[in-house]
């Protein structure tokens, strides 16, 4: 098993700036890609960034060119650098990783971190 564990969110002006972290637990398993996902209120979880081990990354449209991701190999760590934040970003923002171990592979993930941007 991997255990998650997010870092860094909070209550941001609009306009604002947070980072979010996450590590992985040691493993030795593959992290084939790690990410970033969110739930806004009331709606559905929801796609904001990915990056794969050789560093190819995904984003969503909303947040392109306003958040960035990052990894760490070595460490097992992302981070998610949000800029210019928005009402609408306002969301629990869960890490994710995707990991192939044989019977342990698959999706993981954190416990969510809240993220409110206020107007």
């Amino acid at each position: 098993q991997v255990q998650l564990v997010e870092s860094g969110g909070g209550l941001v002006q609009a306009g604002g700036s947070l980072r979010l972290s996450c590590a992985a637990s040691k493993t030795t398993f593959s992290i084939v890609a790690m990410g970033w996902y969110r739930q806004p209120p009331g709606k559905q979880r929801e796609l904001v960034a990915t990056i794969t081990y050789d560093g190819r990354t995904n984003f969503a449209d909303s947040v392109k060119g306003r958040f960035t991701i990052s990894r760490d190999n070595a460490k097992s760590t992302v981070a998610l650098q949000m800029n210019s934040l928005k009402p609408e970003d306002t969301a629990v923002y869960y890490c994710n990783a995707y990991i192939i171990g044989g019977i342990n592979s698959g999706d993981y993930w954190g416990q969510g971190t809240q993220v409110t941007v206020s107007s």
